[in-house]
């Protein structure tokens, strides 16, 4: 509309490189008459795209870190801006980043930040937010800004529920599955337990937090299969589930914090392969990963998506499924949120099915336990905004969920 009116001649859309495909898609959809074009390749030819015209340049966040910071006159920087758009800006919540401080260098007559979790870890990940939509390159933000941040956000966020926008969108409903191990892997679960728990407490004062992070992580991992035996509790469920749905010609997303194949996407892959899986994580190429949406959008017989959290929660727009299993639990539920949204989205035509697993009796039980009880703190600034465990744990508390009592800061 801006371009229409010859309010904009110039855009420049910064996001996650995974994204850059899903962004062309949508522009060819919905603006098809404006010119776009994505700047990457080797430096020599991002040089020349940035000299071609074009209503709107696509760049991915690294890229512009490197064509920003980097050059001794740098393409990004030799106009301005009418607009910069952040998508997925949470990229910058650390301002202290060569991402952060290399967005905030572009020169910009407008400037909006798209997001779905803009307070993740702490308040500073909105103010560093606010710093790229409220000053310019020549005018650096105050040390102290007088007013509260609520004020702030009020002046400058447009809150957008899914449900004010997106009135006919079929309902979303969530189930927290809680599973008892089979024995196989109730034994090797308990067993790996015991003994971490045991060389951590014979290790007296050499023990930090991290070793305890590492033991959690190794339990996580174990919830979700046993490679002793070669039993998984979640993955048999899930495997169930899905022969039921494909019956009735519902398709699934399976997310998963683990990529490998023992116990991640690469085991799932395995364990589920008669519904002729397709995979998506940061391991693959863009060019694989936007052939593998492709494929999964055009080809029913595909019946599931098996996508690493962190490659898949951003952007993809996946509404053929109807159903969202999550393998394993992160700490942040902004980020679950944010993968359900993959299916429960504008153009979904069925009711959307989310299942989360959290295996009786273990560490993903006494997680889960804890983040609900500081779940309310950040509610105060952003709704449902999430959380880190090592941001909202005190190290005591990261201590206890082994079972252990004592923890330095």
């Amino acid at each position: 509309i801006l371009i229409h009116r010859a309010e904009v001649q110039s855009a420049l859309i910064v996001c996650p490189a995974g994204l850059l495909t899903q962004w062309r898609w949508e522009l060819a959809r919905w603006a098809p008459e404006l010119s776009a074009l994505t700047v990457s390749g080797p430096p020599s030819e991002r040089a020349r795209l940035w000299r071609m015209q074009a209503h709107i340049k696509l760049i991915g966040y690294e890229t512009l870190r490197t064509d920003v910071l980097e050059p001794q006159h740098s393409p990004a920087l030799r106009e301005t801006w009418d607009v910069v758009i952040l998508d997925e800006a949470s990229r910058i919540k650390n301002r202290r980043s060569t991402i952060s401080i290399a967005c905030k260098r572009l020169p910009r007559k407008r400037r909006w930040a798209l997001t779905g979790t803009p307070l993740e870890n702490s308040v500073d990940d909105v103010e560093s937010l606010l710093e790229f939509l409220t000053h310019s390159p020549d005018q650096p933000p105050p040390a102290d800004d007088s007013r509260d941040l609520k004020t702030q956000l009020h002046s400058y966020q447009l809150r957008r529920r899914r449900e004010d926008v997106l009135p006919q969108l079929p309902p979303k409903q969530i189930h927290e599955v809680i599973l008892e191990l089979p024995p196989a892997q109730r034994e090797a679960y308990d067993q790996a337990e015991q003994e971490g728990v045991v060389r951590l407490t014979e290790s007296e004062g050499s023990v930090t937090v991290v070793h305890v992070l590492e033991l959690i992580s190794r339990l996580k991992q174990l919830c979700n299969y046993d490679p002793a035996s070669g039993v998984s509790g979640k993955l048999a469920d899930i495997a169930e589930r899905m022969r039921a749905l494909s019956e009735e010609g519902q398709r699934a997303l399976v997310f998963s914090q683990f990529t490998d194949d023992m116990f991640g996407i690469g085991r799932a892959a395995q364990y589920l392969q008669e519904f002729n899986p397709l995979t998506y994580t940061g391991s693959l190429s863009l060019r694989e990963r936007a052939a593998a949406v492709e494929r999964f959008q055009t080809h029913p017989e595909h019946t599931a998506l098996l996508l690493s959290l962190r490659a898949g929660r951003q952007g993809l727009n996946l509404q053929m499924a109807s159903y969202v299993f999550h393998l394993d639990r992160w700490w942040n539920p902004a980020i679950e949120e944010q993968a359900d949204s993959r299916a429960h989205r504008m153009g979904q035509t069925y009711p959307v099915t989310i299942y989360r697993y959290i295996c009786a009796r273990t560490i993903e039980e006494r997680i889960d336990a804890k983040l609900r009880a500081k779940r309310k703190i950040f509610q105060e600034v952003v709704d449902d905004a999430g959380m880190d465990l090592p941001s909202v744990l005190t190290e005591s508390e990261i201590f206890e969920l082994v079972g252990l009592t004592r923890g330095r800061r």
